[in-house]
């Protein structure tokens, strides 16, 4: 059986920071990389305790913190249940080279593309970024398939820095999807929300003439975003706009999030960390399974042969 590979980054990077040198770890199920993490120094703890302190040492204090960290992403869920937004979800659209692929049993490479929420700021831990828990539900999907989710995340980024890596870090990849999630820095740093949409347009295409599948991700519903209405408005719109023109699908991360906050009554701290800005482990993990449901959803519809158009928006709530 072969495994999916999750991309790990070394380390969390800050909003404006560069963003840790992805490492690549192979696992048999989605839950292993926490378990071996926990079970491998195993032998370190035992030999500090047995040396007689009362205290536990730095290592068993830090074996019991990834244990408790890989109980947390098991039953994330059981504690606040991610719910699909009212009215149901409808497909990205088609997703041809992912679901041909997948069909004829071939790898399947998915780059992750985007800032600071791609990176996984606010997360507690690597499995807890969007792409790490979108390769294990991707893995419990299909079992038999070799599918690798990289992280290409980069912090304080938007369009005009992603350009500019756009072809060493997507498309030299070779991809069969990518996942875009731009426009929040942008908001953020008062850029020009036209500007922004042409770039992402030329982003695009460049994209597609490389054959890739392509999902964008518009901001973060949350204070900070917030702050700023008349620009998120816009670059929402822009995005939604090119997307229809250049027919590629559209998770609307904005709605999504607004959704939980208003339509479920979570308070932001449940799926935002203290910045008001980044999601939290629980965010990140509900987003991931959203995402994923209306992937997966697409696949199965090009399997069947049912052509859905890619301008047809995922998980329109309102």
């Amino acid at each position: 059986m072969t495994s999916t590979a999750l991309v790990l980054p070394g380390q969390l990077s800050q909003a404006r920071a560069d963003s840790a040198q992805a490492v690549i770890v192979n696992v048999a199920r989605p839950a292993d990389n926490a378990t071996t993490l926990a079970q491998a120094p195993a032998g370190t703890a035992i030999a500090a305790t047995e040396a007689g302190p009362q205290k536990k040492g730095i290592a068993a204090t830090a074996i019991d913190k990834v244990k408790e960290v890989a109980k947390t992403a098991s039953d994330i869920f059981s504690r606040v249940p991610c719910r699909s937004p009212k009215g149901g979800a409808k497909a990205m659209g088609s997703l041809p080279h992912v679901a041909t692929k997948l069909a004829a049993g071939e790898p399947v490479l998915i780059v992750a593309f985007g800032s600071s929420s791609t990176a996984g700021f606010g997360s507690t831990a690597p499995e807890f970024t969007y792409p790490n828990r979108l390769a294990a539900q991707l893995h419990r999907a299909y079992p038999t398939a070799d599918i690798t989710v990289a992280n290409r995340g980069q912090g304080g980024e938007d369009a005009p820095e992603m350009m500019a890596r756009l072809q060493a870090s997507v498309i030299d990849m070779k991809p069969d999807l990518v996942i875009w999630q731009v426009g929040t820095n942008a908001v953020l740093r008062n850029l020009d929300p036209a500007d922004t949409a042409k770039m992402v347009e030329e982003g695009i295409t460049q994209i597609q003439a490389a054959g890739a599948d392509l999902v964008l991700v518009d901001p973060q519903y949350s204070p900070a975003v917030n702050a700023k209405p008349e620009s998120a408005s816009k670059i929402i719109a822009l995005l939604n706009k090119v997307a229809e023109l250049r027919k590629v699908g559209v998770f609307p991360r904005f709605e999504v999030m607004r959704e939980w906050h208003e339509g479920q009554a979570m308070a932001f701290d449940s799926f935002v960390i203290a910045d008001g800005l980044h999601m939290n482990d629980w965010g990140y993990a509900c987003f991931a399974q959203l995402l994923g449901d209306n992937i997966i959803k697409s696949v199965g519809q090009v399997k069947l042969g049912i052509n859905v158009p890619s301008n047809v928006q995922a998980l329109r709530p309102m």
